[in-house]
């Protein structure tokens, strides 16, 4: 009896300690592992790049000019061309689009835009009224508003051109008289530009106030100013 009394005790104590150990802690819970927001790492997501996108239907798909010009659809093809910086004048960035007609008898240029970007607005104003006085010695030329942007039109025998320089970029627009979009050449070209500029500011660093968009049809502008919408 005496060893069955000890047996049993000691049979006791071994149930009490594994309840013990097989309880949690009364009334907690298991601490979770927190983590300062550096910590954290995302996979997969790219900044978006700040700079002249690399294909000009960015700024205006062919389709679009060629309604633009009462074109049948996929009439218009469309070329890209990647320039060079030039350091010495400030500009980091160059692009030129060209728009032709395809199709049978195609070929012709419709319309030509060289967008060059600068290291700031004082460098790309500069360049832009260089370049405006070298084009106002063969034509006639105008000086133009367009929204916030500065723009001067120059109208020749074979072709019409509006240099606009708009934030810290400049954007020259060539129309060939060959082209034959309806409508003056210089309300066509501002029309261009108004749906050109809101594109071209956003890749821009610090984006410029963006003009209005233009009308459904063009409107006839007044002969130094054009409105922006």
């Amino acid at each position: 009896m005496r060893w069955g009394r000890r047996t049993a005790a000691m049979l006791a104590l071994g149930l009490g300690v594994l309840t013990a150990c097989s309880a949690g802690p009364v009334g907690g819970s298991t601490a979770v592992p927190t983590f300062a927001s550096s910590d954290v790492r995302t996979s997969g997501a790219a900044a978006p790049r700040i700079g002249l996108p690399e294909d000009c239907g960015t700024f205006l798909a062919p389709d679009d000019l060629g309604a633009l010009f009462a074109r049948p659809l996929g009439s218009t093809a469309m070329r890209t061309i990647k320039g060079v910086p030039e350091p010495t004048v400030g500009r980091t960035e160059r692009v030129g689009c060209r728009y032709s007609a395809s199709g049978p008898g195609g070929g012709n240029t419709l319309l030509d835009i060289n967008l060059g970007r600068y290291a700031d607005t004082a460098a790309a104003t500069r360049q832009w009224q260089l370049n405006t006085n070298a084009e106002r010695s063969d034509g006639q030329s105008r000086d133009l508003a367009i929204g916030t942007a500065k723009a001067v039109a120059v109208e020749r025998r074979t072709e019409t051109l509006l240099a606009v320089v708009y934030g810290v970029d400049t954007l020259t627009f060539v129309l060939p008289v060959s082209a034959r979009a309806p409508g003056p050449p210089v309300d066509r070209l501002v029309d261009l530009a108004l749906r050109v500029l809101p594109r071209d500011g956003a890749s821009q660093p610090s984006p410029p106030d963006t003009p209005a968009a233009p009308p459904a049809t063009p409107t006839t502008t007044e002969p130094n100013a054009v409105a922006a919408g």
